[in-house]
């Protein structure tokens, strides 16, 4: 059972709207206190209005110092929610692929970096890290997003295996399609392959709770990714082979 979160100091980035204004309504229900914090200042303070919670806008790599002076001095739990769903192949311009590497994955990097020394030291914290299936699996049409979804879920991993007898508890939650601006930015791709199985930001937060309760690492909001995921580890090129078939069936929409 996940301890109280009363009066705990929460910070979610990216949570002007979708999956991190989920994650803060729950929390600030839950009782804690809530950092949102989002590019867009006024997405972020019309959700901190919402929840009584403290609008932090910015960049999400730099802003665990002023969440954490916002709170009081102490972050319990951090929920790494910013995110680029970035699409394109190889090809995409170089600038592309670095903007995703630095938000999917270096803003956790950073985050945990400016976090863990109070973590460790006082022997707790949760960090929660929002990746995407597409970090268990891939999504067609995105290189720069799969890639870097992956790389996200391999920090989280990381953090959990080399902290966990510290006290630090670790989340990944991994979501196919959830009904956001960003999966409406998906195009086809997403009609295809995500929006026919989208669940609603809410059920992602009802997901993490459930997790969290039950201190496990990954968070499925669509349990059928388990059995895709051993399917994959299993028989590796079966399952290229039927991904590629759906790459196939994606490009004939697109003549």
């Amino acid at each position: 059972m996940v301890e109280t979160l009363q009066d705990k100091g929460v910070v979610v980035t990216g949570a002007g709207g979708g999956i991190g204004a989920a994650l803060a309504r729950r929390f600030a229900a839950e009782g804690a206190r809530v950092v949102v914090n989002d590019l867009d200042g006024a997405k972020a303070e019309a959700v901190a209005d919402e929840v009584g919670g403290i609008a932090v806008p910015g960049d999400a790599s730099v802003i665990v110092p002023e969440a954490r002076d916002a709170l009081g001095g102490t972050v319990d739990v951090y929920c790494a929610n910013a995110g680029l769903g970035s699409g394109g192949s190889e090809a995409a311009p170089e600038a592309v692929w670095a903007a995703a590497w630095d938000v999917n994955v270096m803003a956790h990097v950073r985050a945990a970096h400016a976090l863990l020394p109070d973590w460790l030291e006082r022997g707790s914290g949760r960090f929660v890290s929002t990746v995407s299936a597409a970090g268990l699996l891939t999504m067609i049409g995105a290189a720069p997003y799969s890639v870097t979804k992956h790389g996200a879920y391999a920090f989280a991993e990381w953090l959990s295996l080399t902290y966990r007898h510290r006290g630090l508890k670790v989340h990944a939650i991994c979501p196919q399609g959830v009904r956001t601006d960003m999966l409406a930015a998906t195009g086809s791709a997403g009609d295809l392959v995500l929006t026919p199985t989208a669940i609603e930001p809410d059920d992602v937060a009802a997901a993490l709770f459930a997790g969290m309760a039950e201190d496990r690492f990954l968070i499925l909001p669509h349990p059928e990714v388990a059995a895709y995921c051993q399917a994959r580890a299993a028989t590796p090129d079966k399952w290229l082979t039927g991904m590629n078939h759906l790459q196939q069936k994606w490009e004939a929409t697109q003549r």
